[in-house]
């Protein structure tokens, strides 16, 4: 019997019995109710609640980092598109960005997002488009040097049309690693959200040249009816 992210059954009548309803509202879209009855339906976004975080994807970078171990104590992490900080939150503790882990190294985490941030203990927040000329310098500066850490999120807004989506999602993608082959110190990590589909082939082309290992993963809490997936690039080789 398959379980959720408590730990409780996930199938049966106890699912059946509990799940919520929307019936569509006048004035507002089907595709807008689905939405709403995913969101009261999804364990993922009851459980971040229930724990203080700022989204569900709080628990994609928690499961990803569970199996390669890249936000290690003393780690220098640097978060594109990081609005509303819940990737941030996870890294927080994990690189020791409080020094609350005595005997370990302190690590430092800058967030970076076109919009502003709620300020987060641990975290260093800068309102910035990073594809502006002269970014990845800003990024550097702000941290101190190299980020051992590279992590993106980021998705485009929708237009609606998959495939004009999908290309927009990629050319993102695209932008945070080229600035992460910029930022990252050797033997970095670079991880992203792609979408599963054709346009991401020359992306992970050019990261198996830059690092020793690329993984592509689709964390559990990732929704299933969802094609984006994450690539884990470790080991950055250097630009040299």
């Amino acid at each position: 019997m398959a379980k959720g992210p408590d730990g409780k059954n996930t199938s049966g009548r106890g699912q059946r019995d509990l799940t919520v309803k929307v019936k569509t509202a006048r004035g507002r879209r089907a595709s807008s109710t689905r939405w709403l009855q995913r969101q009261l339906n999804d364990p993922y976004v009851k459980r971040a609640q229930n724990e203080g975080y700022r989204g569900r994807a709080a628990f994609k970078i928690m499961e990803l980092d569970d199996k390669y171990r890249f936000l290690v104590p003393g780690a220098r992490v640097v978060d594109l598109g990081c609005a509303p900080g819940g990737w941030c939150q996870v890294a927080v503790p994990r690189v020791n960005a409080l020094g609350e882990k005595s005997g370990k190294a302190v690590g430092r985490i800058i967030g970076v997002d076109i919009q502003e941030v709620e300020p987060l203990a641990g975290c260093e927040f800068h309102q910035l488009d990073f594809m502006d000329e002269g970014a990845d310098d800003k990024v550097k500066e702000w941290l101190g040097g190299p980020a051992d850490v590279v992590m993106s999120d980021m998705a485009a807004s929708s237009s609606g049309h998959k495939q004009t989506d999908h290309l927009r999602i990629m050319s993102l993608c695209e932008a945070a690693a080229y600035l992460a082959f910029d930022v990252l110190e050797q033997g970095g990590t670079f991880v992203s959200k792609v979408l599963a589909g054709g346009a991401e082939g020359e992306l992970q082309k050019i990261l198996k040249q830059r690092f020793a290992k690329v993984a592509n993963v689709k964390p559990p809490a990732s929704r299933s009816d969802s094609s984006e997936k994450f690539v884990v690039a470790s080991g950055f080789r250097g630009n040299s």
